[in-house]
């Protein structure tokens, strides 16, 4: 059965780009397209769509109002959120992925039509398939209740138990990789962490420029730690987290008295991506063993895994997060198959994890 899209957008020539686009990929059919909100909330009803692209500015309802609407009348369509590549358009972007969007592309600038045709599909294609794959995870434990699933917040390879003490050779560092879900997985556990957390904690988030700015202000908001977007050669400190720059990589590097000194490069993406979680890992994996406590949430692909596997080379907990709760269950489910996670544990454990963590290194 083909994946039905509804085509949001008020201007012409991008709905004729992104149908073109829609329809070049198999497995795809476009039921319809609309030019406004009110258009597209009428054409959703009438032609009850697996998956909507929507513009966020638009006439008569923008598409933060559309989500709006959505919500409150219980559709199970998915959005796939069209942004502009700019300081506004990420910050209301956050918005649209904290209303329930299952994720983004930017639109093409610059270019012609025919680049701008091409850039789509690659966009579009990978992000339909995890909207597929989810919603396929969905009906499966929509019947196979979360509870009977064996994984469910129980340990891989037993953690250390509360009491008892993980040798550790310095202060403690947090570490996370998300991608696809997760600023509303970051959302979650992040404003349940603790201000006094005690230690730093480093995040790699899979997003263009501009839109991990928004994303750090839109947590700081909600945060009793400190969040902000890293910048170059600063030094970290405990209570605070740092965001990776969108389109930059991000390391952690040992300062002349041993600090932990933030670097920011622009060295080519890894896993095609930039910042990488691997990029990120394997430096703290290097510079400071057996320190680290990372986790692993939603997201396509395998980025983080290399990581990981280094990261428990040198004795790191590493927890990962569960099926269930995953927008994606791509990134954690290779971490998982490869042997290298402790503890699988739902979203609204993580930061529980975390801090227990640590807690257990300070014992």
């Amino acid at each position: 059965m083909k994946t039905r899209i509804l085509v949001v957008d008020d201007t012409a020539i991008f709905r004729r780009i992104i149908s073109d686009a829609l329809a070049a990929l198999p497995g795809v059919e476009v039921a319809g397209t609309a030019s406004n909100g009110k258009l597209a909330l009428e054409r959703l009803a009438s032609l009850q769509p697996d998956l909507l692209t929507l513009d966020i500015e638009m006439p008569e309802m923008n598409g933060i109002e559309v989500l709006q609407a959505m919500a409150s009348a219980g559709s199970k369509a998915g959005v796939i959120m069209l942004s502009s590549n700019t300081v506004r358009g990420g910050r209301i972007t956050i918005r649209a992925l904290e209303l329930g969007a299952f994720d983004f592309i930017t639109k093409p600038e610059g270019g012609s039509a025919e680049e701008h045709l091409a850039l789509l599909r690659t966009q579009l294609l990978p992000v339909i398939r995890a909207f597929e794959r989810r919603r396929e995870i969905r009906s499966i434990l929509d019947n196979n209740p979360p509870d009977t699933n064996p994984l469910k917040d129980k340990p891989l390879i037993p953690a250390a138990p509360a009491g008892r003490s993980v040798r550790r050779s310095g202060p403690p560092i947090l570490l996370i990789g998300v991608s696809t879900g997760g600023p509303s997985a970051l959302a979650e556990v992040l404003p349940a962490l603790p201000r006094k957390l005690g230690a730093p904690l480093f995040i790699v988030q899979h997003m263009p420029p501009l839109f991990t700015q928004a994303l750090a202000e839109r947590l700081q908001s909600r945060c009793a730690i400190r969040v902000k977007e890293a910048e170059d050669g600063e030094i970290a400190v405990p209570d605070c987290a740092y965001l990776a720059p969108g389109g930059r990589q991000m390391r952690l590097a040992p300062g002349q008295t041993g600090e932990i000194t933030v670097e920011l490069t622009d060295d080519p993406p890894e896993n095609n991506c930039r910042p990488s979680v691997d990029y990120l890992f394997r430096s703290a994996a290097l510079h400071f063993p057996s320190r680290s406590i990372a986790a692993i949430l939603t997201g396509m692909g395998n980025d983080g895994t290399q990581g990981l596997r280094l990261l428990k080379r040198s004795g790191c907990s590493t927890i990962a997060q569960d099926e269930a709760s995953c927008v994606v269950f791509g990134m954690p489910r290779e971490a998982i198959l490869a042997g290298v996670i402790d503890t699988v544990v739902p979203l609204n454990r993580i930061a529980d994890m975390l801090v227990r963590c640590l807690a257990e290194g300070r014992a």
